[in-house]
């Protein structure tokens, strides 16, 4: 099993329609961008050939975009994500208080999880690694990136039931 801030819970049909984007991406994709920058470069000079430029970073982003996909399905767990004990953790949706009184309820976890209405932040972002292992009532201290320090109190987990 990997580390649980890696996995992403997944239903069933987004695991399959993620595997289904990675095969296109990895088969009939990747053939066909080959082939326009093989069209692109027999039309001369690369320096100045606009249509090999956008598929060289088209071809690019597909592969970012295979690597993604590759991690996720990698770490993937098809099915609900497992109690919590009432702490967050990735696969919970978390309720949290700011010192101006706003609130803000997200998931834990991945954006490929597909939550309509939902924000997400991922185990590694600053909200979310700041609100892992801790439960409703518990008080959490985080910077962003900027440097800024947020006070926030957990004011509910529970399961993404998605």
């Amino acid at each position: 099993m990997t580390d649980t801030a890696n996995v992403t819970y997944l239903s069933q049909d987004a695991y399959d329609r993620l595997k289904d984007e990675l095969e296109q991406l990895s088969g009939p994709g990747r053939e066909d961008i080959a082939r326009r920058i093989e069209e692109a470069r027999s039309e001369g000079d690369l320096k100045e050939n606009g249509g090999y430029h956008a598929a060289k970073e088209e071809q690019g982003k597909q592969e970012g975009r295979i690597r993604q996909l590759t991690q996720l399905l990698r770490d993937a767990v098809v099915g609900e994500a497992p109690e919590s004990g009432g702490k967050a953790a990735p696969g919970t949706v978390v309720t949290v208080r700011y010192a101006d009184g706003d609130t803000e309820r997200f998931l834990v976890g991945s954006r490929e999880a597909d939550p309509e209405g939902l924000e997400v932040y991922s185990p590694q972002s600053p909200l979310g690694g700041a609100v892992l292992g801790h439960a409703k009532g518990e008080k959490v201290t985080y910077s962003t990136p900027n440097g800024r320090s947020i006070a926030i109190e957990v004011v509910d987990v529970e399961p993404f039931t998605g």
